[in-house]
């Protein structure tokens, strides 16, 4: 644990927050960041479960007569780039930073932690879930096939997430379809290489690449109902090594988000039969590999109802932005929630102009935001786990 300024006290959340930011380790990496975890929830006197899923760590805290039991789940792991900020507690790690915010919410899921062992107003079981890898990584699942949900035989399950451009003191949440699937793809453009000077001897991908990637366009805008929702985006291209050598392969790399996954379907169809059929009309070849990663994010809508109360127990109903409008990005948290009913919501980290938004380089966390996390968890577990149940 970092050092406090008060001996032998816990730190507070902002030092906790901050030293996490210091450290941050990627995907299945998350070592300190896990040990720091079950460091803190051992000395709240939580029963305590590490590995799971790697470097997963879950604490289970028992009040009144057990009885039902609901899941709280952070992320730990920080994302693989480099970090713009200059600040004291700016990353140590070259090329490793936490710029999604799983940091704070680390530090809120543990701050809610210390309230509720300390108090125990509630009566069941809560299970405090700090996953790995949840950047695209698939910690979510590693977690569940190591058998998170036997071990934490929960009745719900739920998440939250900061959002840059939704102000302080405010949250969003909807039923239903919260976050978009995502699926990535690498298309290999096999043609004949040859000298640059003499592209009539050759069969370049490098134009065939240039014209899938512009047909790849039409795969929404001419297949996806206009008031329906879906992105297809290429990301990386990767081709040649010299100015004067046409090359004999061109890889095009990109991901699509959905929110239907009979969308989906029609999306991975279409890129398939585009890439192959623009390539063989240039007589080059195109192999496609298309991996389907995450579902799409569904909240249940009793769940959903719950979160709902809490947030306004929090910070009033005028603050809440209910059935905010669904959200292109994509988590694995979606997986846990095919698993168990549940809700996801988004809390406020600010919505100044310049703000950096998430994966930025330079975002940060907003340590103002820390107390409302933590407030939200505490309400929710007195409203899902009421004393008077027991």
């Amino acid at each position: 644990m970092p050092n406090s300024t008060r001996t032998g006290a816990a730190p507070t959340l902002v030092e906790l927050r901050r030293d996490l930011h210091r450290h941050p380790e990627t995907a299945f990496q998350e070592h300190r960041t896990a040990a720091l975890v079950a460091t803190e929830l051992r000395r709240l006197g939580l029963e305590v479960f590490t590995g799971l899923g790697g470097t997963g760590v879950v604490g289970k805290l028992v009040a009144g007569a057990g009885g039902r039991g609901y899941g709280f789940r952070a992320e730990l792991d920080a994302l693989p780039m480099q970090e713009a900020n200059e600040f004291a507690h700016r990353s140590i790690h070259e090329g490793v930073f936490h710029g999604c915010g799983h940091d704070g919410h680390t530090a809120m899921l543990l701050g809610a932690a210390r309230r509720l062992a300390e108090r125990c107003d509630f009566s069941g079981t809560l299970y405090f879930i700090f996953q790995p890898a949840e950047e695209a990584a698939g910690g979510g699942p590693a977690m569940i096939a190591d058998g998170l949900f036997q071990r934490c035989p929960v009745d719900g399950v739920f998440g939250m997430h900061n959002w840059p451009g939704l102000g302080v003191g405010r949250f969003a949440i909807r039923p239903g379809v919260m976050l978009a699937a995502l699926a990535t793809f690498d298309i290999t453009i096999t043609g004949v290489g040859g000298h640059g000077a003499l592209p009539h001897r050759c069969t370049d991908p490098v134009v065939v690449g240039a014209e899938i990637i512009q047909a790849l366009q039409s795969v929404v805008s001419r297949n996806i109902d206009p008031l329906a929702a879906a992105v297809v985006s290429v990301t990386r291209v990767r081709a040649g090594d010299a100015y004067n050598v046409i090359p004999e392969k061109m890889v095009l790399s990109g991901s699509a988000r959905y929110f239907d996954p009979s969308q989906g379907e029609l999306v991975r169809r279409r890129v398939a039969q585009v890439a192959e059929h623009v390539a063989a009309a240039h007589n080059a070849a195109a192999d496609v590999v298309y991996r389907e990663q995450y579902p799409p994010l569904v909240n249940s809508a009793v769940e959903t109802e719950r979160a709902i109360e809490a947030a306004e127990g929090v910070v009033g109903s005028g603050a809440l932005l209910k059935g905010c409008d669904p959200i292109m990005a994509s988590e694995d948290f979606a997986f846990m929630l095919r698993e168990r009913p549940g809700a996801y919501i988004l809390i406020g980290n600010g919505d100044g102009a310049d703000a950096p938004g998430v994966h930025h380089p330079a975002y940060d966390f907003n340590d103002d935001i820390l107390e409302l996390g933590v407030s939200y968890w505490v309400k929710l577990a007195e409203l899902l786990l009421p004393r008077d149940n027991a």
